[in-house]
Protein backbone atom coordinates (compact mmCIF):
# COMPACT_ATOMS: atom_id res chain seq x y z
CA UNK A 1 0.00 0.00 0.00
CA UNK A 2 1.81 3.25 -0.69
CA UNK A 3 1.63 6.17 1.39
CA UNK A 4 -1.22 8.32 0.34
CA UNK A 5 -3.57 5.42 -0.06
CA UNK A 6 -2.89 4.35 3.54
CA UNK A 7 -3.52 7.75 4.75
CA UNK A 8 -6.99 8.36 2.47
CA UNK A 9 -8.08 4.58 3.72
CA UNK A 10 -7.32 4.25 7.43
CA UNK A 11 -10.39 4.31 9.79
CA UNK A 12 -10.51 3.99 13.52
CA UNK A 13 -10.85 -0.02 14.15
CA UNK A 14 -12.57 -0.93 17.49
CA UNK A 15 -13.30 -4.48 17.01
CA UNK A 16 -10.10 -7.24 16.75
CA UNK A 17 -9.89 -10.34 16.06
CA UNK A 18 -8.10 -13.13 18.86
CA UNK A 19 -5.04 -12.81 17.08
CA UNK A 20 -1.36 -11.77 18.41
CA UNK A 21 0.71 -9.56 16.16
CA UNK A 22 3.59 -10.30 15.98
CA UNK A 23 7.10 -9.00 17.62
CA UNK A 24 8.81 -8.22 14.57
CA UNK A 25 5.15 -6.18 13.44
CA UNK A 26 5.56 -4.60 16.65
CA UNK A 27 9.36 -3.49 15.76
CA UNK A 28 7.87 -2.49 12.44
CA UNK A 29 5.45 0.08 14.23
CA UNK A 30 7.56 1.17 16.48
CA UNK A 31 10.51 2.22 13.86
CA UNK A 32 7.48 4.14 11.90
CA UNK A 33 6.58 5.68 14.69
CA UNK A 34 9.86 6.89 15.74
CA UNK A 35 10.67 8.15 12.48
CA UNK A 36 7.66 11.28 12.72
CA UNK A 37 9.86 14.72 12.52
CA UNK A 38 9.97 16.13 16.09
CA UNK A 39 11.38 19.71 17.05
CA UNK A 40 15.15 20.53 16.74
CA UNK A 41 15.17 16.66 16.12
CA UNK A 42 14.29 16.10 19.55
CA UNK A 43 12.72 13.01 19.67
CA UNK A 44 11.07 13.20 23.05
CA UNK A 45 8.64 10.03 23.02
CA UNK A 46 8.82 7.39 25.02
CA UNK A 47 6.71 4.13 24.00
CA UNK A 48 5.08 1.58 26.41
CA UNK A 49 4.13 -1.54 24.62
CA UNK A 50 1.22 -3.31 26.40
CA UNK A 51 0.08 -7.76 25.78
CA UNK A 52 -0.58 -8.06 29.71
CA UNK A 53 -4.06 -9.31 29.15
CA UNK A 54 -4.99 -7.84 32.79
CA UNK A 55 -3.15 -4.30 31.79
CA UNK A 56 -5.16 -4.22 28.92
CA UNK A 57 -8.31 -5.11 30.66
CA UNK A 58 -7.69 -2.10 33.59
CA UNK A 59 -7.95 0.78 31.60
CA UNK A 60 -11.42 1.13 31.19
CA UNK A 61 -11.29 1.31 34.59
CA UNK A 62 -10.19 4.83 34.39
CA UNK A 63 -10.70 5.72 30.01
CA UNK A 64 -14.17 5.74 29.58
CA UNK A 65 -13.97 5.07 25.39
CA UNK A 66 -11.12 2.52 25.90
CA UNK A 67 -13.26 -0.85 26.09
CA UNK A 68 -12.39 -2.15 22.97
CA UNK A 69 -8.85 -2.64 25.03
CA UNK A 70 -10.57 -5.95 26.14
CA UNK A 71 -10.49 -7.50 23.40
CA UNK A 72 -7.67 -5.68 21.78
CA UNK A 73 -4.27 -7.86 21.58
CA UNK A 74 -1.94 -5.09 22.21
CA UNK A 75 -1.82 -1.32 22.91
CA UNK A 76 1.20 1.08 23.00
CA UNK A 77 1.29 4.02 25.33
CA UNK A 78 3.15 6.94 23.24
CA UNK A 79 4.55 9.62 25.96
CA UNK A 80 6.09 12.38 26.14
CA UNK A 81 9.85 12.29 27.97
CA UNK A 82 10.08 15.80 29.47
CA UNK A 83 13.57 15.64 30.29
CA UNK A 84 14.22 15.25 26.49
CA UNK A 85 11.44 18.32 25.62
CA UNK A 86 14.61 21.11 25.73
CA UNK A 87 12.13 23.09 28.15
CA UNK A 88 8.81 23.24 25.91
CA UNK A 89 5.59 21.61 25.53
CA UNK A 90 6.29 20.80 21.74
CA UNK A 91 6.34 17.11 23.19
CA UNK A 92 2.65 16.86 22.29
CA UNK A 93 3.13 17.87 18.51
CA UNK A 94 6.11 15.41 18.70
CA UNK A 95 4.35 12.69 19.75
CA UNK A 96 1.25 13.21 17.85
CA UNK A 97 3.95 12.73 14.99
CA UNK A 98 4.77 9.68 15.95
CA UNK A 99 0.95 8.69 16.89
CA UNK A 100 -0.01 9.11 13.10
CA UNK A 101 2.69 7.45 11.82
CA UNK A 102 2.17 4.32 13.61
CA UNK A 103 -1.60 4.63 12.67
CA UNK A 104 -0.89 5.03 9.01
CA UNK A 105 1.77 2.35 9.35
CA UNK A 106 -0.54 -0.46 11.13
CA UNK A 107 -3.37 0.05 8.44
CA UNK A 108 -0.58 -0.71 6.38
CA UNK A 109 0.74 -3.89 7.68
CA UNK A 110 -3.00 -4.78 7.70
CA UNK A 111 -4.08 -4.28 11.56
CA UNK A 112 -6.45 -2.05 12.86
CA UNK A 113 -5.49 0.48 15.46
CA UNK A 114 -7.58 3.60 17.17
CA UNK A 115 -6.06 7.01 18.92
CA UNK A 116 -7.38 6.68 23.04
CA UNK A 117 -6.55 10.33 24.17
CA UNK A 118 -4.95 10.85 27.20
CA UNK A 119 -3.18 14.03 27.52
CA UNK A 120 -4.82 16.57 29.54
CA UNK A 121 -7.63 14.91 31.06
CA UNK A 122 -5.94 14.50 34.61
CA UNK A 123 -8.19 11.14 35.39
CA UNK A 124 -6.49 9.62 32.32
CA UNK A 125 -2.90 10.83 33.02
CA UNK A 126 -3.19 9.68 36.39
CA UNK A 127 -4.52 6.72 35.81
CA UNK A 128 -2.08 5.58 33.05
CA UNK A 129 0.83 7.00 35.12
CA UNK A 130 -0.45 4.61 38.46
CA UNK A 131 -1.34 1.65 36.37
CA UNK A 132 1.85 1.76 34.42
CA UNK A 133 4.50 2.88 36.86
CA UNK A 134 5.67 5.83 34.96
CA UNK A 135 8.27 8.07 36.26
CA UNK A 136 7.64 11.71 36.85
CA UNK A 137 9.27 12.92 34.07
CA UNK A 138 7.22 10.60 31.13
CA UNK A 139 3.97 12.21 30.43
CA UNK A 140 1.24 9.77 28.63
CA UNK A 141 0.05 11.08 25.52
CA UNK A 142 -2.58 9.01 24.02
CA UNK A 143 -3.00 4.74 24.27
CA UNK A 144 -3.32 3.51 20.84
CA UNK A 145 -5.69 0.14 20.81
CA UNK A 146 -4.17 -2.36 17.99
CA UNK A 147 -4.47 -5.77 16.29
CA UNK A 148 -5.92 -7.39 13.74
CA UNK A 149 -9.42 -5.61 12.64
CA UNK A 150 -12.57 -7.52 12.94
CA UNK A 151 -14.09 -5.08 11.41
CA UNK A 152 -14.40 -3.09 8.00
CA UNK A 153 -15.51 -0.08 7.44
CA UNK A 154 -15.55 2.13 3.98
CA UNK A 155 -13.17 4.92 2.89
CA UNK A 156 -14.47 8.65 4.35
CA UNK A 157 -14.36 11.73 1.93
CA UNK A 158 -13.11 13.95 4.52
CA UNK A 159 -11.92 16.94 2.07
CA UNK A 160 -13.80 20.55 2.45
CA UNK A 161 -12.77 22.55 0.15
CA UNK A 162 -14.34 25.34 2.29
CA UNK A 163 -11.40 24.99 5.17
CA UNK A 164 -8.83 25.82 2.28
CA UNK A 165 -7.72 29.02 2.79
CA UNK A 166 -5.61 30.83 0.27
CA UNK A 167 -2.48 33.20 0.99
CA UNK A 168 -4.44 34.91 3.72
CA UNK A 169 -8.12 34.37 5.55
Amino acid sequence: MDAIEAILTRRSIRKFAAKPVSEQTVHELLNAAMNAPSSANGQPWQFVVITDRKILDDIPKFHPYSTMLKEAPLAFVVCGDLNLTKGTEVWVQDCSAATENLLIASHALGLGAVWLGVYPLDERVNGVRKLLNLPAHIMPLCIIAAGYPAETKPTADRFKQERVHLNYW
